[in-house]
């Protein structure tokens, strides 16, 4: 147990696994799981770079040994697109911003009380930055919760919203490019086996015809799946998706997604396409607060979400429609998303309010006191201060990640129990309990060779990229 230095000084490590060549063989989960996961996913986040990079690597480890393994969830949706799956169930993406070892806890939790394994855990390309969350730690994380609250099984990580920012696009297109390409690859040696392509910010509504409409957002995300496909590890195929609405504008229309998809069959070639689609229907991302801060009511477009669910999957054999922007809305909506036939909803903000809601006051306020010195310049005139809060906290996860870790149990027990209500709730209403045997089914998830630590990508600067995510 020589490599079993540094971090791992702890005598219960010798009695909970051993080295079996470059394998773990894990003896005392039980110990792990109540202590030792806890010291190991601290120092993956807070650690020094080498101890991030060590602590990442048991953390992945055990995980596989433990059967806790990344996946693409592709052969799931592909089974969906071909009428080997009923649509009977919408997929929740998590994006978790900040406290991510408590809200996966919860996440987890959930999931074993109602056998749920249809989950996806992901970050945006906004998220990223302004959450100080690169992949290899969001994976790291992801999985040590896993393994903390039991849960075995593939675990699917997911970048959400890897998106070509028009703006950037305009002053350096290769350049941007590029910037999407190197943080994907990042995020593949991580371990996401699922991607989320958005080059819809180039869609030209001006253009007369929907082809010349879509066509630089088909030919782009056709070359982005390519590329993506030159990096897959053995045995995987990731699961890759496109986007037709820019989410906040126009409704997308059937039309509009078959336009996409021919242009973008026609660039692809002979390469696996896209598992699924995400489409605008009336959302926007955090939703919309009113003056005194409550949230405006949103009037989703079921039928045109049904529509447009049905059309990709009849006509071109995807999973379905993706819904974004959807964790503000009322309780009674998110059943709607499963009658509509969409495959997969996005779930950020409404986890974020809840933590928020339940802060201590005087924290709550150093962080608004941040906002307030460091922020201004997104208060918009007109905005009422619960406006501006609403908006940019979210600003406050990275600088504030530490602090937000470091309150006490008896803070974050009751955050932990409110998101794993809130949780359950999500994944009965979205038909994802019981799903752990349909996962088990059509997903294998294969061990791999990891590139551990992952040179950072670029980090783009929020006035590059929009905060795209929910």
């Amino acid at each position: 147990m020589r490599e079993m230095r540094s971090l791992l000084q702890h005598p219960g490590w010798s009695e909970a696994m051993a080295l079996k060549g470059d394998r773990v063989e894990v003896r005392d989960p039980a110990w792990i799981r109540q202590e030792g996961i806890d010291i190991l996913v601290r120092q993956a986040v807070f650690g020094s770079p080498a101890e991030k990079a060590e602590a990442r690597r048991w953390i992945f480890r055990i995980g596989e040994a433990l059967g806790i393994m990344p996946a693409s969830i592709h052969t799931l949706y592909a089974a969906r697109g071909r009428g080997e799956v009923p649509p009977h169930f919408t997929v929740p993406a998590m994006n978790l911003r900040g406290m991510t070892y408590e809200m996966a806890r919860a996440a987890f939790r959930a999931a074993l009380r109602l056998d749920a394994g249809a989950l996806i855990f992901e970050i945006a390309r906004s998220e990223i930055h302004y959450t100080d969350q690169r992949p290899e730690e969001y994976a790291a994380v992801i999985a040590a919760a896993a393994i903390k609250e039991g849960f075995h099984g593939p675990l699917f990580l997911q970048g959400d919203h890897f998106q070509v920012s028009a703006k950037a696009y305009a002053k350096d297109p290769e350049g941007e490019l590029q910037a999407v390409r190197d943080l994907t690859a990042e995020a593949v040696a991580a371990g996401f086996f699922n991607i989320d392509i958005d080059t819809s910010t180039l869609v030209d509504l001006s253009k007369p015809t929907l082809d010349e409409q879509q066509r630089l957002n088909y030919t782009l995300c056709a070359e982005l799946t390519r590329y993506i496909r030159s990096i897959e590890p053995p045995g995987v195929t990731i699961s890759v998706g496109g986007e037709i609405g820019e989410v906040g504008g126009k409704n997308s229309t059937v039309e509009e997604l078959r336009a996409f998809m021919d242009g973008y069959r026609r660039h692809l070639g002979d390469a696996v396409g896209i598992s699924k689609i995400s489409v605008q229907t009336g959302t926007t991302h955090g939703g919309v607060v009113l003056p005194d801060g409550r949230l405006a009511q949103v009037a989703i477009d079921f039928e045109a979400l049904r529509a447009l669910s049905r059309a990709a999957r009849l006509e071109y054999g995807l999973a379905g429609a993706v819904q974004h922007g959807a964790s503000t809305l009322p309780e009674e909506a998110f059943h709607k998303f499963v009658e509509c036939e969409a495959c997969e909803v996005h779930l950020a903000t409404g986890f974020q309010n809840l933590v928020f809601d339940l802060l201590p006051a005087a924290f709550r306020e150093e962080i608004y006191a941040y906002l307030r010195a460091h922020h201004a310049d997104e208060w918009k005139p007109g905005e009422t201060e619960e406006q501006f809060y609403y908006k940019a906290r979210k600003r406050a996860w990275g600088p504030f990640k530490q602090a937000f870790w470091e309150l006490p149990e008896e803070v974050r027990g009751p955050i932990r129990e409110a998101l794993e209500t809130r949780f359950a709730l999500l994944f009965e209403r979205l038909a994802v309990a019981g799903t752990r045997e349909l996962v088990a089914q059509w997903v294998r998830a294969v061990p791999f060779p990891r590139a551990m630590p992952a040179t950072p990508g670029p980090r783009p600067s929020h006035e590059e990229v929009e905060g795209l995510a929910d």
